[in-house]
């Protein structure tokens, strides 16, 4: 089976569990924290400021086009884009379950001015030029090939255009590169190889400027702006 076709496998699994995957993403069960904080050596604190950073390349009042990819089940950017009225959102994922409980959201948060597809992060069916904001909330140690999704983000982002979101990064906690290692990768969730902090700073500094990348233990949170 190739790579792509085991995380998807993956992620259809996942999609069957959409509740588990949102509590252990925001840290807000009993499960969720214990998972946060075993794995990820985060508590409910360190998890709202990673996603308060991955998010902060979103300015308030936004009007412009959005990309997210992937959006995996919308739990932490629905509530953002519920504050965004005049955005014209796009969200991508190549997992139809996980986007699925994305849409619900959306529906139930009565967010209107939304798009949902399924396709490939590395194949985007869109335009050059066509977004001013691409926005990937912990989804490039997913990507099987890293590469072709860094070309089509920055491909399809506008010049001058904001890039930002947040994803594992290995260096950043022992435990979280040993779970990683031994319990993601074997079943297809995350796709080595990772970036480190300093490999994603150098990476984005080929294609942007302003680069700014912080670090919340495993997660490196990114905003740029492309040249």
């Amino acid at each position: 089976m190739a790579k792509k076709e085991e995380i998807q496998g993956a992620y259809q699994l996942t999609g069957g569990h959409t509740s588990f995957y949102d509590h252990m993403m925001t840290c807000s069960t009993f499960l969720g924290k214990i998972i946060c904080h075993f794995v990820w050596n985060m508590d409910r604190e360190k998890n709202r400021k990673y996603i308060h950073q991955a998010l902060s390349g979103i300015p308030k009042n936004f009007s412009g086009k959005i990309l997210e990819i992937p959006v995996g089940t919308g739990v932490l950017t629905m509530p953002k884009y519920k504050k965004l009225p005049d955005a014209e959102i796009t969200c991508v994922d190549y997992s139809s379950d996980m986007m699925k409980s994305a849409q619900e959201k959306a529906e139930r948060m009565g967010i209107r001015n939304i798009h949902f597809l399924q396709g490939d992060v590395g194949n985007l069916p869109f335009a050059d030029d066509s977004f001013d904001i691409v926005l990937s909330m912990n989804g490039f140690h997913v990507f099987p090939d890293k590469n072709a999704a860094y070309k089509e983000v920055f491909r399809v982002l506008k010049s001058g255009g904001v890039f930002c979101g947040c994803f594992y990064t290995k260096g950043g906690c022992k435990r979280t590169d040993w779970f990683a290692r031994h319990f993601y990768v074997p079943r297809g969730f995350f796709t080595p190889p990772f970036e480190t902090e300093s490999s994603l700073r150098r990476r984005l500094l080929k294609t942007c400027k302003e680069v700014l990348v912080t670090r919340v233990e495993s997660v490196a949170c990114f905003r740029c702006i492309k040249k």
